[in-house]
């Protein structure tokens, strides 16, 4: 069956950065390198890679370096063109979307990502879209997105990614309400019969948990806009998802991949770590200085494999 095609995402980029003081005191969070990319780009790389064509920034202040990533700068361009830097050239420009493909629109009030999803309606219209939250680092074979775009096309509806994580934890996440009764083709398909924001752990209905992932379609627009408050006082994306369950089939999608929460420091600096070995220009030098950190035990350098196998940590 044919299904509109995902052409859009939107990039929820308005978040203050305070765990990551004070290297986010001027400049965005989602500009923090992961190696040489900021996490932003990894996005980015990760969206056109499933076959998004138009990206849209939801921003906040002190954002412009965002901005400024993804355009021209042509005095380092003409200083590295006068030097004949073909190399570093390429890396500043030859990645950049077409003229009119980048939008940029204003969170003015920091109310919760639905809030965010909601600022971008205009600019999404009446079609189907992403939605990709640049802390959320998967590193895998097929890009997440992709993956979820290829489910997208057997069953449509709305689909967000889901990983299993200890029941001690469902207080930070969106949690599915698993239809144990519905079956699917692809058995990383689960269909939702509920989801709940932030439950405490003897409330969970499963340790099924969202991560920044999802598809949705334009209809979480009429919900989000009742601007309704739920966890933390905040208009929740999550509420307004499970509010299109029996309107809409909902799903999650158990990825394949390592996840890397890059909102907080541990698995900021693990995703470099991870991120590094996987580049076979590094690897070996990456894994040598590992060896080299007094406080790491060297035992654990059978953890770290070549690029292109897996690693121990992690969903896979």
């Amino acid at each position: 069956m044919s299904r509109a095609p995902i052409r859009k995402v939107v990039f929820p980029v308005g978040g203050l950065g305070t765990r990551f003081l004070p290297a986010t005191k001027s400049m965005p969070k989602e500009m923090l390198p992961v190696v040489d990319k900021p996490l932003i780009h990894y996005a980015f790389e990760e969206a056109r890679a499933a076959g998004i064509e138009q990206f849209i920034f939801v921003t906040g202040r002190n954002k412009h370096g965002i901005e400024d990533h993804f355009d021209h700068v042509y005095e380092l361009q003409s200083h590295l063109s006068t030097k004949n830097k073909r190399r570093e050239l390429e890396l500043t420009s030859d990645w950049l979307p077409s003229p009119g493909n980048v939008s940029f629109t204003r969170q003015q009030e920091p109310l919760g990502l639905g809030h965010a999803v909601w600022c971008a309606r205009h600019l999404i219209g009446d079609e189907p879209f992403a939605v990709i939250l640049a802390d959320d680092m998967v590193q895998s074979k097929t890009p997440c997105l992709k993956q979820m775009v290829n489910a997208y096309h057997e069953v449509g509806g709305n689909i967000v990614a889901v990983m299993d994580i200890p029941r001690s934890e469902t207080k930070s996440y969106g949690i599915v309400d698993i239809d144990k009764s519905a079956r699917t083709r692809d058995k990383r398909l689960v269909k939702a019969k509920g989801l709940v924001e932030k439950p405490a752990p003897d409330e969970a209905p499963s340790t099924l948990s969202i991560i920044g992932r999802y598809i949705l379609q334009p209809e979480i627009f009429d919900i989000l806009g009742r601007q309704e408050r739920g966890a933390i006082g905040e208009i929740q994306l999550t509420d307004a998802i499970s509010t299109m369950i029996g309107k809409q089939n909902v799903y999650g999608y158990r990825f394949e991949g390592t996840r890397y929460d890059c909102g907080g420091l541990v698995g900021f600096v693990a995703a470099n770590v991870a991120w590094a070995l996987g580049r076979k220009d590094i690897h070996d030098k990456m894994l040598d200085e590992l060896k080299r950190i007094p406080a790491l035990d060297t035992r654990m350098s059978g953890m770290y494999k070549k690029p292109g196998q897996r690693y121990s940590a992690g969903m896979e």
